[in-house]
């Protein structure tokens, strides 16, 4: 200090002096040209306890590495697309992102070849589907009003395939028509209404497995026909049997509806009837 303070006589104003150039900003080079101060030494001296300004002040580089390298993570990199990327060693990286949740695991060729294969597949079965319903939509307006004498021909050959018949072994000529499919039961209840058929005649069951909401399924039925549940006879459940693997379960299932028409052995006698004229008819075209 003595040495200082015997070249610099003047060294506590020196000191002030450049304690206000630092407060101003300046940099220790700038401050030293002006002071025309020989040594860092001494220029030490005369800035000691005094901080340096905001601008001199670099950021800690590994601070924004660390930054980056979180990004990058919650981005989905690996450690080895990290390193390539900010350069940095993987072992830094490690506990820079251990608490970040690991990326999806990337997919493999096969996979990515997989993936790619069932995209196409989706989208062939898309455009097979649109032709079907196309097909199905065209076909439906070729039909287009339907005449009562086309509505009698088809009720007559609906009933053959779906209705009770008697038989030679076992007499019973009843007019009793089963079948799950609303719109099959729809088309049924208008033939009936064709032939003068009056819905006080019709009597309503339920035919389901007893695996089945079976409440649902008669509430369903219901209000397809336009009746109250009251109005059902007993329901016919049908037995689980544990061996049997069932596919038609599930909300879509609703079982059969059985639909008799009562006092119907004459009407069963003319639809037996019908029936026969028009095989006889079919015949004849064939020759």
């Amino acid at each position: 200090m003595t040495e200082i303070t015997s070249k610099y006589t003047n060294f506590e104003d020196l000191r002030e002096q450049a304690i206000a150039l630092r407060r101003e900003g300046l940099s220790r080079r700038r401050i030293r040209d002006r002071l025309l101060v020989d040594n860092n030494d001494i220029l030490n001296r005369l800035l000691e306890g005094e901080p340096a300004p905001e601008w001199t002040k670099r950021p800690n580089a590994k601070d924004d590495l660390r930054e980056k390298a979180r990004e990058l993570r919650l981005q989905g990199m690996t450690y080895d697309q990290i390193q390539v990327e900010l350069g940095c060693s993987k072992s830094s990286i490690s506990l820079w992102v251990r608490d970040l949740p690991k990326p999806e695991r990337s997919r493999t060729a096969v996979e990515q070849a997989r993936l790619a294969g069932r995209l196409r597949w989706d989208h062939e079965l898309a455009v097979r589907d649109a032709e079907r319903q196309r097909t199905k939509a065209d076909a439906k307006s070729e039909v287009g009003v339907m005449t009562n004498r086309e509505l009698f021909v088809t009720g007559v050959a609906l009933y053959w395939a779906e209705g009770t018949k008697d038989k030679t072994y076992d007499r019973r000529e009843t007019v009793t028509f089963i079948n799950s499919d609303p719109d099959v039961i729809q088309v049924y209840l208008a033939w009936l209404s064709l032939l003068g058929i009056e819905p006080e005649r019709l009597r309503y069951r339920l035919m389901i497995h007893e695996t089945a909401d079976v409440e649902a399924a008669k509430q369903f039925w219901a209000d397809l026909v336009g009746v109250d549940t009251s109005a059902f006879q007993k329901t016919t459940l049908k037995k689980h049997n544990p061996k049997t693997v069932r596919k038609n379960v599930g909300e879509a299932y609703q079982g059969c509806l059985v639909i008799r028409v009562s006092q119907g052995a004459e009407l069963y006698r003319r639809i037996e009837g019908w029936w026969r004229g028009i095989a006889h008819q079919a015949q004849l075209r064939l020759g």
